[in-house]
């Protein structure tokens, strides 16, 4: 049975493993210093997509809600949630939490569906557990969850480099409890140490027999079996529109034994999410982006500086259509070029469908029509995982 403490008896130098036996502050296995938390927003503070996303479905795989939770979701049901980032006032030491809530129920559950939400870690950042050598840490997970009725749901941990996953059922009740998760260590197969993908952390949260028939094994590494991966008497939250799920303070890290959530500034959390995504948004008339270097009279390019180096090169997606109507000189197209190696900065070019839009060895500003009033547009810029 997963161990669990509730809201009201949390206490920093008492805290319940899975097998219900009591840590004290001497022997958690872990300073409880700076940085111990390997998972970024783990407290739900940062919600730079905005604070909700709706209509997610059969098929979605995209971010939201709260930056570094990405939603999965496939196969042919037809139920569909919500997501939000919410303020909470009844968990101590907590501001915020993610609420999931099922808006459209689906109780025939096929073979492939699957639905839920992950964390995702790059491999350089998981080389303090040694996975894959004769010296693997043991690790562990945890994470508070309330719901609008019992429940019993699947967390699964999953070495992309090696494909081998470890996995978990858990139980949640009306109340705030935190579940402690110990995962032992594993010997086999070390993370690449690199800035790709090396650990996604999921949970799944329904799941049809493809995922439920093999044999559920709590707490043990092994090759990715499909039909392993979720406890086959999983709850599914698309049963009914009453469900919700709410939850906060995720925390990975190194030791036999959960620690104090590791509370961090909001300013650092930023920092931390920033380097996976930017949102450059402006909602006034003429709200500026970035100054080009107009090197013909309809095409110019400039720079722009990311607050935070990124991961990769990212993408960018604009969220309005690029034309005379939303953007300032008539301009039709506005497109990434390549960024500094250290990724902090990238090219931007315009172009414009008017011939004489810019002056020839001039300058210009990319910015959006306030013609007719103020527009919201915003310049997402992606290096998720």
């Amino acid at each position: 049975m997963v161990g669990i403490i509730t809201a009201d008896t949390i206490q920093v130098n008492s805290i319940l493993t899975k097998t219900g036996a009591p840590q004290t502050s001497s022997n958690l296995g872990l300073s409880g210093g700076i940085g111990k938390n390997i998972l970024i927003n783990g407290a739900m503070q940062v919600a730079q997509r905005g604070t909700s996303v709706t209509g997610l479905g059969p098929t979605n795989d995209v971010f939201g809600a709260v930056d570094r939770v990405k939603f999965f979701s496939a196969g042919s049901h037809s139920g569909q949630f919500t997501a939000a980032q919410v303020a909470i006032t009844d968990l101590p030491g907590f501001a915020n939490a993610m609420k999931l809530s099922c808006t459209t129920a689906d109780t025939s559950i096929a073979a492939a569906e699957h639905m839920g939400f992950k964390h995702m870690v790059e491999g350089q950042d998981l080389q303090q557990i040694k996975k894959g050598t004769a010296s693997a840490q043991k690790t562990t997970l945890s994470f508070y969850v309330k719901a609008n009725a019992a429940a019993t749901y699947t967390v699964e941990l999953r070495d992309i480099d090696n494909n081998r996953i470890n996995t978990h059922k858990f139980d949640v009740t009306t109340s705030w409890t935190r579940v402690v998760l110990p995962v032992i260590a594993d010997t086999t197969g070390a993370y690449d140490n690199d800035n790709a993908m090396s650990l996604q952390i999921s949970w799944w949260l329904h799941a049809g027999s493809d995922f439920t028939s093999g044999t559920f094994a709590e707490n043990t590494w092994a090759t990715r079996d499909n039909t392993n991966r979720v406890y086959s008497s999983n709850t599914s939250f698309l049963d009914s529109t009453a469900r919700t799920l709410f939850i906060t303070g995720i925390q990975y890290e190194v030791g036999e034994a959960a620690s104090e959530f590791e509370h961090k500034k909001y300013s650092d959390t930023l920092k931390d999410c920033l380097r996976y995504f930017y949102r450059l948004r402006k909602t006034n008339a003429y709200g500026e982006f970035v100054t080009i270097r107009t090197y013909s009279s309809d095409d110019g390019t400039g720079v722009l500086n990311f607050p935070q180096p990124m991961r990769v090169q990212p993408t960018l997606t604009i969220d309005k259509t690029v034309n005379s109507t939303n953007f300032a000189y008539s301009l039709n197209s506005i497109s990434i070029a390549a960024s500094d190696v250290n990724v902090t900065q990238c090219g931007i070019a315009a172009a414009s469908s008017s011939a004489s839009a810019f002056v020839t060895g001039g300058g210009a500003v990319i910015q959006s029509n306030g013609a007719s009033g103020a527009i919201d547009v915003s310049f997402d810029f992606s290096s998720e995982l």
